[in-house]
């Protein structure tokens, strides 16, 4: 059975057990919670071992074949690139489409999260190099310890072959663990799904928001069903892009109904090796890093959504000014959200809020109540990023080897 479907059967086994079960009671509540966190627990149980192993072997390899830079340039530049195209969507359509005013809300601002651009940066590079395996969201101090490993090993190749022999080996191994919590997670998608329907029934519950959400789902239609395939036949030269569609049915599946990039980086990494056939070196290498850095998704979302805050708040247009600080803001704000892998959009849009003035702190809580559908969206279009572009750069580098679709998994 191909894994798509086993997670199909589970989100619908899901969606009826949340219809038909007691769980909006605050014992059924309570127990959802932590079957959500026994999930989310499994999901990301071999991550970050696997990614050490797996991005210390590749930097290895893309050096001895000199494509390391090769692989960096395009990599950073597809994140770049489709993060400027999203944000920019996203603040053209909620720039032109006027949607309805949300109601003002009266509830008062509590404890806002900050920014801490210091700890960030010292969590890249803390007292101990071992200490970066402890790190369950913050990916980017496990890729940079891996890479600095791989590339000292590089460069002394005839002592380091011992060592490179053991990584790969062990890398093949987590990555094969990796794939069986994979096949687990599916039936862990009927907790994921009754979760996703229960806020979304209390969510549709406010029609203020769901104008706001239709404009989501229409940005999301058009990046992944036009924009991508569009971009990817003309960079790859490939006459069949939706193929990689196929592959992402599955990762879209768990990004959207968990809002979760890492939960969803497994399986990211598995499809776009087995079905896309994307090489184990690209592929440990480029999907980390749109994990970590490619965040177009959460820009959009953010400018969408200010953009509609700023307009519930004032009657007044916005004028070239603002909408240049709401798209610079976002953009630069999707980029630093390397430690949210949940709930990054509303953590910037707080931000935004809080920097656009003082009368306007309180901004964020005219959509707090949706902020589980919203950051779903962000998700989703962050995990089809990453699969399209890392085939992009795996095509560009010569770094895969095409798979027929019957043998996707």
């Amino acid at each position: 059975m191909k894994l798509w479907l086993k997670y199909v059967i589970g989100i619908g086994i899901g969606l009826v057990a949340a219809l038909i079960l007691p769980v909006n009671s605050v014992q059924g509540q309570a127990a959802l919670e932590f079957v959500m966190d026994i999930v989310v627990r499994i999901g990301r149980y071999m991550l970050v071992p696997m990614l050490f192993f797996s991005i210390a072997t590749a930097c290895y390899k893309l050096r001895e074949e000199n494509k390391i830079f090769k692989t960096g340039v395009w990599t950073f530049g597809v994140i770049l690139v489709s993060s400027v195209l999203l944000v920019t969507l996203g603040l053209v359509t909620s720039l032109v489409i006027e949607l309805p005013r949300i109601p003002i809300t009266i509830e008062k601002v509590g404890d806002v999260p900050s920014l801490d651009v210091k700890s960030l940066l010292t969590r890249i590079f803390p007292y101990s190099g071992f200490q970066v395996f402890s790190e369950g969201a913050y990916l980017l101090p496990c890729f940079v310890f891996a890479g600095l490993i791989g590339a000292g090993a590089s460069s002394e190749k005839n002592f380091a072959r011992p060592t490179v022999t053991l990584f790969d080996s062990l890398s093949r191994v987590f990555y094969n663990v990796m794939s069986f919590f994979t096949e687990i997670l599916a039936v862990g998608m009927i907790a994921v799904m009754c979760k996703w329907t229960v806020d979304f029934i209390v969510l549709q519950k406010v029609k203020a928001f769901m104008p706001l959400i239709m404009m989501l789902a229409a940005d999301f239609l058009v990046v992944v069903f036009v924009v991508y395939p569009v971009v990817t036949r003309f960079l790859c030269h490939d006459k069949r892009p939706w193929r990689v569609l196929y592959a992402g049915i599955c990762p879209f599946m768990v990004s959207f109904f968990s809002g979760d990039t890492n939960l969803t980086l497994p399986l990211s990494m598995r499809h776009g090796h087995e079905s896309l056939g994307i090489n184990r070196r690209t592929n440990s290498v480029t999907f980390p890093l749109f994990a970590i850095f490619g965040r177009g998704g959460a820009a959009l979302v953010q400018a969408v959504c200010f953009v509609q805050i700023l307009r519930s708040y004032s009657m007044q247009g916005i004028d070239m000014k603002i909408a240049a600080w709401i798209g610079i803001m976002s953009l630069l704000l999707s980029f630093v959200l390397v430690d949210h892998p949940v709930g990054g959009p509303f953590f910037a849009i707080t931000l935004m809020c809080m920097m656009y003035g003082p009368s306007f702190e309180a901004g964020y809580l005219l959509i707090k109540d949706a902020a589980p559908i919203i950051c779903a969206f962000a998700a989703a279009i962050d995990t089809m990023t990453a699969l399209f572009g890392s085939y992009i750069v795996a095509v560009r580098t010569n770094n895969f080897q095409p798979q027929e679709m019957k043998k996707y998994i």
